[in-house]
């Protein structure tokens, strides 16, 4: 072996790297990323769970009662409400994840050593069920001394009733089927796509495509409505095999799921477009692609607990459409809400849609360089 040569070989390559910035910026990008992200961005303990609160008893003790639960920091209310009905249409729509019910009779159920309050969780979300569960032990007797029975030789029952619904036997995969169409889809339509117009390019065909008197709209809509179609097979697969393997329900309209699939998958084939106007080999397409799946896996709740996130990682996560995806599949098909009671996620898709889209049209040329 040369020394020599083999040096001369380490120097090309190390300046091939120096050119090549989207690979300098994945060498630098995806440790500093991986490392705000995993120490920074993800955490466990959920804190400031949007609640709903019907407090139908109105008393000096039910009053301190609520100030002792906000004291905890797990909740933080958006809304007071007269009847329980009223929080139950509110976590069927993901308006909150936690309603306080207390009864008219909060008094005489308290002095008696009853349940006197109950917890009603959105249980599509395991994360916010184990939250609500330390919620029911933590001490809440501060500003309500008779709040909780006297110490006896057995640990007293918690007047606090937590009641989960959606999910009531906490099954994992009733959280993480839904949640598997929207990755597998991010994952396969960007790739799909970034390399669309990088392949042609590369194969030489682009010379073909730009002698044709195809404009660039109509190019960039041709290339990925056959991915659409893909797109909707694979969101059949997935669902076919959740309710066979794993019973996850479809408590929703089936239409409204295809709905929400179908933006999700236009909003990631627009994105991909995006890409390949930017990368200059397929190679560059596919590092390009991560920079987006990672941030999409980690910050859009679907491995890690959206409401334990800080403010700033949660802003960034609004960009991304598998966040806006995640509550549209989960609140038709776990809840069973209507698309239309979703419309704010909807409206953020479609505008995600139309930038993505209108940027690729305008940063594609009809010429090889």
């Amino acid at each position: 072996m040369n020394l020599r040569r083999l040096w001369a070989v380490v120097l090309k390559e190390l300046r091939q790297m120096r050119r090549d910035r989207v690979t300098l910026a994945m060498i630098v990008g995806i440790p500093v990323m991986q490392l705000i992200l995993f120490g920074y961005a993800i955490n466990f303990t959920l804190r400031n769970l949007d609640a709903g609160i019907a407090d139908m008893a109105n008393t000096t003790g039910s009053r301190a009662l609520v100030m002792d639960i906000l004291a905890t920091g797990v909740v933080s209310p958006v809304a007071t409400v007269n009847t329980p009905q009223e929080l139950m249409d509110m976590l069927r729509t993901g308006r909150i994840s936690i309603g306080i019910t207390i009864p008219a009779d909060f008094e005489r159920r308290r002095s008696e050593g009853r349940e006197a309050v109950q917890i009603l969780v959105d249980g599509s979300d395991t994360a916010v069920q184990n939250a609500a569960q330390q919620l029911a032990r933590m001490p809440l007797d501060s500003a309500v001394p008779s709040l909780r029975a006297p110490a006896a030789s057995t640990p007293p029952e918690t007047p606090i009733g937590i009641v989960s619904f959606y999910n009531p036997e906490r099954r994992t995969a009733v959280n993480i089927v839904p949640g598997l169409i929207g990755v597998i889809m991010t994952m396969t339509m960007v790739l799909f796509t970034a390399v669309a117009i990088v392949r042609e390019r590369e194969r030489g065909n682009m010379e073909l495509l730009i002698a044709t008197p195809l404009t660039r709209s109509e190019l960039m809509i041709g290339k990925v409505l056959p991915f659409v179609g893909i797109g909707f097979l694979q969101t059949t697969m997935i669902l076919a095999l959740g309710i066979w393997l794993f019973a996850v329900p479809v408590r929703g309209s089936l239409l409204d799921v295809y709905a929400a699939a179908g933006l999700l998958i236009l909003a990631n084939l627009t994105l991909g477009l995006l890409i390949s106007t930017r990368a200059q080999s397929q190679f560059q397409a596919m590092q390009m692609t991560l920079f987006i799946f990672l941030p999409s896996i980690l910050l859009s709740g679907f491995a890690f607990p959206y409401a334990g996130m800080p403010r700033i990682a949660q802003w960034i996560a609004e960009i991304l459409p598998l966040t806006h995806f995640l509550r549209l599949i989960r609140g038709v098909m776990l809840r069973g809400a209507a698309l239309h009671e979703l419309w704010a996620d909807v409206a953020a898709l479609a505008v995600f849609i139309t930038v993505m889209m209108s940027a690729a049209i305008l940063r594609f040329h009809k010429r090889l360089d």
